[in-house]
């Protein structure tokens, strides 16, 4: 039996330690590890962990790494062939691992895997089935706000999963790279899926690993810090992982968003803080542009497109992680 390392990042998150914690000591797959990365809390989150989760293996970072970075530590400590992970807002059914594992063992083409993720306050509302994307880079969780009627309640590709709670393939993130540091927080799940489509890897929603997440419980919701590396991380994502014909034909939904959702946040009274995202993300674009050159590209740019929605495709909300247009 493959071993699992789950890995949770916390950053003043001790609220919430107790119940995503135990869910995490309540799993019924036996081969599991689980590793808390603390990001220089300051909340007695560390002192909590050792006194009530002593078999938790604690990595304790000195400064807040965001959650690429905090992620990235415990993956290089992790020994498991599989590499889950969770967000400290977020409450895992007992056989949430185990489900996700049974498609990994079975087809190794599958890099990823997704859950199926409810409100934890609306148990019959979808929080996301997996990554959703447009041309212009805007990012929502599929199947987001929708009553869950059975319409997902089968397995299926999906572009990849919601880093909140989902499962990697050690050995395709020795191949494609960890999470990029550079984004800190906010869309680096969306460069890693990217990465692991333009190397060939595939991703599987399993609807059976059921995962209740708070939304907002970390970082809060639209707040200002969200907004920011929310927005600056789309101008990344597009400029580093759009195939060439992709981002040249999306060029038109990309400028008409970045420009149309400055007044939109504007009047919530987020101005400053959507020109400061904006700018900061047009000023590292040269180094975007030397990342990209080196991706390991297998696949043609159609199979790409064939996940990348467009304006008329989607009638959702803007939300915090990169929302709608």
């Amino acid at each position: 039996m493959n071993k699992v390392s789950a890995i949770m990042v916390n950053y003043n998150g001790k609220r919430l330690l107790a119940e995503s914690l135990t869910a995490l000591q309540n799993q019924i797959y036996p081969n599991l590890e689980i590793i808390l990365v603390d990001n220089g809390s300051s909340d007695g989150s560390v002192g909590y962990v050792k006194e009530n989760f002593r078999s938790v293996k604690l990595i304790v970072n000195e400064e807040n790494l965001g959650f690429s970075g905090g992620n990235n530590r415990g993956i290089e400590k992790a020994t498991g062939a599989f590499i889950a992970t969770i967000n400290t807002d977020a409450v895992a059914n007992p056989d949430w691992i185990e489900k996700l594992v049974k498609p990994m063992e079975c087809n190794e083409n599958i890099g990823t895997c997704a859950s199926k993720m409810f409100f934890y306050d609306r148990r019959d509302l979808i929080n996301s089935i997996g990554i959703g994307i447009s041309r212009s880079g805007a990012v929502w969780g599929e199947g987001k706000f929708e009553q869950d009627e059975g319409q997902y309640n089968s397995p299926k590709a999906v572009f990849g999963p919601c880093a909140g709670a989902a499962l990697y393939r050690k050995s395709m993130l020795d191949e494609i790279g960890l999470f990029d540091e550079d984004f800190f927080m906010y869309m680096e799940d969306v460069d890693l899926a990217f990465r692991a489509r333009l190397a060939g890897w595939e991703c599987q929603y399993v609807p059976s690993a059921v995962v209740y997440h708070k939304q907002g419980g970390t970082a809060g919701f639209d707040s200002d810090f969200s907004v920011y590396y929310s927005n600056r991380n789309l101008t990344w994502n597009v400029i580093k992982n759009y195939p060439l014909k992709l981002l040249v034909t999306s060029l038109p939904w990309i400028i008409g968003r970045s420009i149309g959702t400055i007044p939109y946040y504007a009047m919530r009274g987020q101005g400053r803080v959507i020109l400061k995202s904006r700018i900061d993300g047009l000023k590292s674009i040269p180094k975007m542009i030397g990342k990209r050159r080196n991706q390991n590209k297998k696949v043609p740019v159609e199979d790409i497109i064939a996940f990348i929605k467009t304006w008329s495709d989607i009638n959702k909300p803007i939300n915090f992680e990169g929302g709608q247009v």
